[in-house]
């Protein structure tokens, strides 16, 4: 699903050494305690097919949702996998490889409003859809009867020439709007140019307002604040498969900052840093892989925003974004970023040194702590397609390969024997 990969090598980490600069002279060190909390994962659910997504319904937090490639929604009510499907439209969507169902978003007023996004590949030609779905009398299953988004360019799809760097991830942002990773086209190096292409809605991030009537023609309006270019939806440019991203939730203490993990090409995985509204920023592909200058890639005369963080293809090959941890289960890492390696079945955990201005620096040498063994080591984890936070910001790991959402925990300390004991009779 990402990258050079499909949904169907330790490494060194290539830390990149940076001077902090920053407007205030401060820099707050969010998460910056040594990740010395000694985790361990449960098994929260298992018998899932081919699990792209863990989303929690923002009005019920008993209830979560995944998301299976071949077009199906399962509902987990109070840890337990439901039967029933939520949605199925296996015949609507084109499996698998790096594509399929990818992503699922609740807005806010999901429970008043019932309304929810969807994002996949279109069977037949490999277009990309966004769909609006509502729930229906019963509030474990959907109204199959959904309607397709239309974008600037007429059609009720978006275009993809290759069938990899689909993306696929949405979430809601504390603005209230919904943002929409796409993928850069496919294929290697980009061919088309599209991620630094204005006129293509390929390579972006796009942000759209939901809240229109069902009667609205396109499903949407484009809010005020978008980058500004030629069509209109488009927040940010320069991605390449931007496959999975996630807001730091103010709701839970977090500062609404966007955290993106960007699939690279031969060399480089990188992450994202975006201050809550800051629009408009080109994040460098295919002029850049990471931080780095992409042989034969092309050119702009606009700023690129560096990653705050990237590793070579020694340490990993397919970058999974993850959450910064708000959960109160495991006070040492609260603050930190939760991110995975598909291919190397690792899991990290990034410090985030965020300025006064709310900018992150580059990651230092010793912000980076490796969970991998502790959570129970490569075979436990699995290939790794997603994360997941439930509506108290404890963390879940999406295991595509074994069909297995797992949480995180910290370890078990079992209790002091009592003392002074004696025996009644």
């Amino acid at each position: 699903m990402q990258g050079a990969r499909e949904l169907p090598g330790a490494i060194r980490m290539n830390m990149r050494a940076a001077a902090v600069a920053t407007c205030l002279g401060v820099i707050f060190l969010l998460g910056a305690v040594p990740a010395q909390a000694q985790l361990r994962t449960v098994t929260y659910v298992s018998g899932v097919s081919s699990p792209t997504a863990f989303v929690q319904d923002p009005s019920a937090p008993t209830l979560q949702y995944v998301t299976e490639q071949r077009g199906v929604i399962r509902v987990i009510k109070d840890g337990v996998l439901q039967s029933t499907p939520f949605l199925n439209i296996t015949s609507l969507v084109k499996c698998c490889s790096e594509q399929g169902l990818l992503g699922l978003a609740f807005p806010p007023n999901y429970g008043s409003s019932g309304r929810f996004f969807v994002n996949y590949t279109r069977a037949g030609d490999g277009r990309i859809v966004v769909a609006r779905y509502r729930r229906s009398g019963n509030p474990l299953v959907a109204d199959p009867q959904g309607f397709s988004l239309v974008w600037s360019t007429g059609e009720d799809s978006i275009r993809h020439p290759f069938s990899n760097h689909n993306a696929g991830c949405m979430n809601f942002g504390a603005d209230g709007y919904l943002y929409i990773s796409q993928g850069d086209g496919g294929s290697g190096g980009d061919p088309e140019g599209n991620a630094q292409n204005p006129n293509e809605l390929l390579g972006k991030f796009l942000r759209i307002d939901i809240n229109v009537p069902d009667s609205h023609p396109q499903g949407f309006v484009v809010p005020p604040g978008n980058a500004g270019l030629a069509r209109p939806e488009i927040w940010s440019l320069g991605w390449r498969n931007p496959w999975r991203f996630s807001f730091d939730p103010p709701a839970l203490g977090g500062t609404g900052a966007m955290l993106v993990a960007d699939v690279g090409q031969d060399a480089y995985e990188e992450i994202d840093y975006e201050p809550a509204g800051r629009g408009g920023r080109n994040y460098g592909w295919n002029v850049r892989e990471g931080a780095h200058p992409y042989p034969n890639g092309g050119t702009t005369t606009q700023p690129l925003v560096d990653p705050i963080y990237d590793y070579d293809h020694v340490t990993g090959r397919s970058i999974t974004g993850g959450y910064v941890y708000r959960g109160s289960a495991i006070p040492a890492l609260r603050g930190r970023y939760f991110f995975a390696d598909y291919a190397t079945r690792r899991v990290w955990s990034l410090a985030l040194r965020v300025n006064g201005s709310g900018e992150a620096s580059p990651a230092q040498q010793g912000d980076i702590a490796d969970h991998t063994t502790e959570l129970g080591g490569p075979t436990t984890l699995g290939g790794i397609s997603a994360f997941g936070m439930d509506a108290v910001g404890e963390l879940y790991i999406v295991s595509y390969s074994s069909g297995t959402i797992l949480k995180i925990v910290g370890s078990f300390t079992p209790p002091a024997p009592p003392a002074n004991l004696r025996i009644v009779r």
